[in-house]
């Protein structure tokens, strides 16, 4: 039986020697499906830069063992093209340089029970979150009278928005959509450039920043990167809005982390608003709530960028060694409890 540092040894020398072959035939130029605008970087540098990424792709791969060497979630780039964000794989300098000026947001819903999550959420992200940029918090809950308000950053903002809940929690999860609709139409446009989308029982545990910036960026569910499609729990019910039919779908998105511009989440949650209404016009209930109208929206309207686990992780979920930094993380709790 081969080894698995004979293995292992082979794949970097694979690597290596592709890595040659790129350096000694072809200039690269980073597109901008990594960076805002084309950056053009010495042959030397590109070769350092996806020789790291490849070692890194290997180890997780090896971690694995070889039946699940051909996994797509453990890539860093998608088959169309957009890239997969693991550590290692951006150059946070050329990044911030680039989007020095843009202006963000961050979205969340805090309500009933769920208002105990928010000071931890919001003192997270005033350590780790967009470090070093404006930022403008979009806080909507029932209960603004009992919002401790954090110290923040300069140029950081924390807007209370009023919001009545609905006495299901499925509910209130899909009305999430309909408050994206109106504030992205009506107020966001003129205020900042990107909005970021949480859920507001996590926090923030390490860095965090304009790397996740895109047109519209997705997240990978930790609970479902290593599973193969057929097993993505999309709506697979044809009467509801949120049906994906088998043999479609790349990747099962988590929809407690994404964004993207304004004018991209205006239509993705137009979209899964729209499809919500009519579900519930036919009295049906997508399997998992706006996360199924998300993920089917997302089959079709390829995002731009993807994250990886590192951006959702829930320490109780087997495979942590594939994912070294553990950006944003689950808070555990009783959710029966929370949610009644």
């Amino acid at each position: 039986m081969v080894s698995r540092a004979a293995i292992s040894g082979g794949l970097i020398a694979s690597v290596l020697i592709l890595v040659l072959f790129y350096a000694k035939n072809t200039t690269f130029f980073f597109q901008n499906k990594f960076f805002i605008e084309p950056v053009n970087v010495s042959v030397n540098e590109q070769g350092i830069q996806v020789l790291r990424m490849e070692l890194a792709q290997c180890e997780r791969k090896m971690l694995l063992g070889q039946r699940y060497i051909r996994k797509p979630a453990l890539q860093f780039i998608t088959p169309w093209l957009a890239p997969i964000l693991w550590d290692g794989t951006y150059d946070l300098k050329i990044l911030n340089n680039q989007f020095k000026d843009k202006r963000i947001g961050l979205f969340v819903f805090a309500v009933k029970k769920y208002i105990r999550f928010l000071p931890p959420f919001l003192e997270s992200a005033e350590r780790y979150f967009m470090v070093g940029y404006s930022v403008n918090y979009y806080v909507f809950t029932d209960k603004v009278g009992e919002v401790q308000r954090p110290k923040l950053g300069n140029g950081r903002i924390l807007n209370l928005l009023e919001v009545e809940a609905d006495k299901r929690w499925q509910d209130i999860s899909m009305k999430r959509m309909q408050i994206l609709v109106n504030l992205t139409n009506e107020r966001l446009r003129d205020e900042i450039d990107y909005l970021v989308c949480a859920d507001v029982d996590m926090v923030f545990n390490d860095h965090v920043g304009v790397e996740i910036l895109g047109n519209l960026v997705a997240t990978l569910h930790p609970g479902f990167f290593l599973s193969e499609p057929m097993h993505f729990p999309y709506e697979r019910r044809p009467i509801s809005e949120a049906y994906v039919p088998l043999g479609q779908g790349d990747f099962y998105y988590m929809a407690a982390f994404y964004g993207g511009t304004v004018q991209e989440i205006y239509k993705l949650s137009s979209a899964c608003c729209s499809g919500i209404s009519v579900d519930k016009k036919n009295n049906i209930e997508a399997l998992w709530q706006e996360e199924s109208h998300l993920n089917k929206y997302l089959v079709y309207n390829k995002p731009t960028k993807v994250l990886s686990p590192e951006y959702i992780w829930d320490t109780n979920l087997p495979h942590g060694d594939l994912v070294k930094k553990k950006r944003f993380l689950a808070v555990h709790k009783d959710h029966e409890e929370v949610r009644n």
